[in-house]
């Protein structure tokens, strides 16, 4: 079952986590008119639902989860579209569906804190003597 806020993708009691859901279940569940998911699919190539006769979209859950982090990305922490597509293009699906919230930067060498740290505290220290 995915969940988001308050809605729940829950359109038959016995469907299963893992079962494919239509649009319209989708949609309601990211609160978001189905258009807008026909939209995201022009924009971002990792959306791939499977097609069936009469151009009917089945969407498997790892696409719900990409669309998630999409919906998340763009609605809530106020990113663009060609943002978004930066990102996925930079760091790959597994980076967003990982923490989107995550710095997009490599980590810091080992002792760069502490050096920072004693240099701010230099500074410090020269401000307060001009003070005095």
């Amino acid at each position: 079952m995915v969940r988001v806020a308050h809605k729940r993708i829950d359109s038959a009691p016995a469907k299963s986590p893992d079962a494919f859901r239509t649009i319209s279940e989708v949609a309601l569940a990211l609160d978001v008119p189905q258009h807008v998911l026909r939209f995201w699919e022009s924009k971002f190539s990792q959306i791939k639902p499977l097609k069936r006769g009469g151009g009917r979209r089945y969407y498997r859950p790892e696409d719900v989860k990409l669309l998630l982090a999409i919906r998340r990305l763009l609605y809530d922490d106020g990113y663009t579209i060609k943002g978004v597509q930066k990102i996925l293009k930079d760091s790959g699906v597994k980076a967003i569906l990982r923490d989107p919230k995550a710095p997009q930067t490599a980590p810091a060498a080992p002792g760069a804190l502490e050096q920072t740290i004693d240099e701010l505290l230099e500074i410090r220290q020269m401000l307060s003597i001009d003070e005095s």
